[in-house]
This record gives structure tokens, sequence and C-alpha cells, in this order.
């Protein structure tokens, strides 16, 4: 079945599938966009194993179409710098699409409700790590609340600063690495820069207890959340750094950048960092 055929089908399943849109019609230049809003707004419930096995060879062959990046093959902030502090040579700066890359765990900044968003192709990346994935990372998602919602009372959310395991499913990282991060509404305070650090310790701890080797980390908390970019990047590499010196077990830290504001904002850090 080629990529047209797959798409014809999982847009057609996904429509029949919804009460809502149900008799939604599109051109075919903008199939592949409907298909993300259904897979977006769609609560976990059961599919055909058809459906599985045929969205599973989309995403994959999508994945491959987009280019599969090995973090391996980064160069390390030792090398792209010629920086000598302690552990450059374990850390990379890559700016790019956080779903590309290939590791053993990539961290998604996830929401208290821990089921991905539900805004149709929204730009966060939550939305993004969740649409290439597929459905199956929000229905273990679903479980994965649920057990909490058993053992906390119906109205559990997951606190900020914890850190979340699933597999990946179809992106090229073997799992992904959840964690809620802070939420900056007006002026930055001391108590929300101290989760901010949590988010990436708990993140950090639950790599080293899964024998991780590679995770990558996006821009935890700035954008929808409001973090300053530049104070939240200044902690990131902090609080990595800090962790790697306590730590032999993690080999690789890749903070994955999307804006090349951001990419400035680290560059300069971990350029300065040794000072």
């Amino acid at each position: 079945m080629e990529q047209k055929e797959r798409l014809d089908y999982l847009v057609q399943y996904l429509c029949e599938d919804s009460a809502v849109y149900k008799d939604v019609t599109v051109e075919d230049e903008q199939k592949r966009q409907l298909m993300r809003s259904l897979m977006n707004i769609r609560m976990p419930k059961p599919v055909s194993k058809e459906f599985i096995q045929i969205q599973d060879e989309f995403l994959q062959e999508e994945a491959v179409e987009k280019g599969i990046v090995k973090t391996d093959d980064l160069p390390t902030v030792k090398e792209m710098l010629n920086v000598q502090f302690p552990f450059a040579e374990h850390i990379c700066l890559w700016q790019g699409d956080i779903t590309r890359l290939k590791a053993d765990a990539i961290v998604n900044a996830a929401n208290s409700q821990m089921l991905g968003c539900f805004v149709p192709c929204h730009r966060c990346i939550d939305n993004a790590i969740h649409s290439s994935a597929g459905i199956q990372l929000r229905a273990e998602c679903m479980e994965y609340m649920e057990a909490q919602r058993k053992k906390y009372g119906e109205n559990y959310e997951e606190p900020t600063g914890q850190a979340v395991i699933t597999s990946a499913y179809n992106l090229p990282s073997q799992y992904v690495i959840h964690t809620v991060g802070p939420i900056v509404k007006e002026k930055l305070t001391q108590k929300e820069c101290c989760l901010l650090k949590k988010c990436y310790q708990s993140c950090l701890e639950l790599a080293e207890r899964k024998e991780l080797k590679s995770i990558v980390f996006c821009c935890i908390s700035t954008g929808e959340f409001g973090f300053p970019n530049k104070e939240a990047a200044q902690i990131a590499v902090a609080t990595i750094v800090e962790f790697l010196q306590n730590s032999q077990k993690i080999e690789r830290v890749i903070f994955d950048v999307f804006k090349y504001e951001d990419f400035k904002i680290y560059k300069n850090i971990l350029s300065n960092a040794d000072n």
C-alpha cells in the first residue's frame, strides 16, 4: 500500500470514528492536516488491528521521509563550540524537529492532564510528539492517569516537576519521558525556578533508573507556559551539568531547540559555561 492509499484509509476511518466529523470532506492536499486534527481531538477508545498497522506504516514511512537524525552522530558542544567545561563532550545542541531524533528518550513538555494537546494541529511540542507517535501514546497516557486516579482520587492531575516514561511507538526514539513544567503567569518567582529544575532532575533520574544512555530535552515551560527563555536555558544547563558530575550512566544529553532565538541563547550559555 502506498502512502496516499494509507492516508485515504486513515482519514476515512477517523472520520467514521467521529460523531462530529463523520461526513467531512476535504481536498487531497488537506488530508494530512485533517488526519492530524482528528488524531488530536480523539479520546482513546478501541480501534481495529488494521487501523493500527496502517497508521504505524504511514507514520514510520513519514519519519523516514522527514529524515531520522541519530543523536550519536551529532557533534558535542566541545566539538561545536570548542569549549572545555566539564562534561562538554557529553552535551549536544541541535536545532530542529524533536520528532526526528533517534535517542533512547525524548522529553515531552506535557500538561497536567497528561493526554497530549487536543487543539487540532497546534504548534506545541506536546501536539507534535503525540501526532508523530500515533494514537497509542494517548491511550498509554490514559491508562497511566486512570491508575493514578484510582490511587489518589478522580480529580488527580499530574504534579509539576515529576517524570513519567512511556513507549515512543512510531517516533524514532525508544521512549518518551513526560514532565509537567511550571506555568509563569506574571513575574518569575524562585518557586517556579525550583520547579523547572526539578523537571530536569526528575527526567534525568528516571532515565538513569531505566539505564538509558541518551536523552533529548526540549525547552520545558517556555512558549505557552510563559517561562522566560533565557532563564529557562540557564536552569537547564546548570542542572544537567550538575547531574552529570554525579552520574556516569547517561552518556549523551541533547538540548533540542526549535527556534533560532533559543539556539542563540543556549549557544551563548554553553560557550561561557567554563567561565
